[in-house]
């Protein structure tokens, strides 16, 4: 009943306030009674502890049974600490396999998700760059038919027949790039 009074007391003084409290910071009010509570529960701990203590009277069978009571105590925390010891190395092989399997199933993830983009984007790109090469390709052998007349050298057109050889090999060259291009491309699309 007095911690309800207590309770309902400080419930009133926080909401309604009064002299005292409405002057005072809201976080030193508060830090003083966290500072309160805690040396009021450090007493009523001590006087358990002293309640239940044994007699003093009979001090010496009472230091037999607490010697016999902290080696007792002590073998059981070895056999905790061992205990303890086997579940940690346990746990850590665990977390250690666990680690590992989250590797393993990210890379596996990686290569399910990215495998197949990778594939169609290296398709892509070779089918890309041979249609680049086949458009230079195309420039190529058109200004060579304009040139074809130049086919035979003379002494006249000796200029323009270098410009038809040029054209030619920039045609030939840049069609072999497109045809390879699109062989690879083909083979890569092929393998799925």
């Amino acid at each position: 009943m007095k911690v309800w009074r207590w309770c309902w007391t400080e419930e009133l003084l926080w909401r309604h306030g009064n002299g005292y409290t409405l002057g005072m910071d809201s976080v030193r009010f508060g830090r003083t009674l966290g500072i309160g509570a805690r040396l009021a529960a450090k007493t009523l701990m001590s006087a358990v502890d002293a309640a239940t203590a044994p007699n003093p009277s009979g001090a010496g069978k009472a230091a037999e049974a607490e010697t016999a009571a902290t080696s007792a105590a002590r073998s059981k925390a070895e056999a905790s600490g061992a205990r303890l010891g086997e579940k940690t190395a346990r746990t850590t092989v665990q977390v250690a396999q666990t680690g590992l399997g989250l590797k393993r199933g990210g890379r596996r993830f990686g290569e399910a998700a990215w495998g197949p983009f990778v594939k169609a984007s290296s398709q892509l790109w070779l089918e890309f760059t041979g249609v680049f090469f086949g458009i230079f390709a195309a420039f190529a052998l058109s200004n060579a038919w304009k040139m074809r007349g130049e086919l035979h050298e003379t002494a006249g057109n000796h200029e323009a027949h270098g410009h038809l050889l040029l054209a030619v090999a920039m045609a030939v060259v840049f069609g072999y790039f497109c045809v390879s291009s699109f062989v690879k491309a083909n083979r890569r699309g092929k393998r799925s």
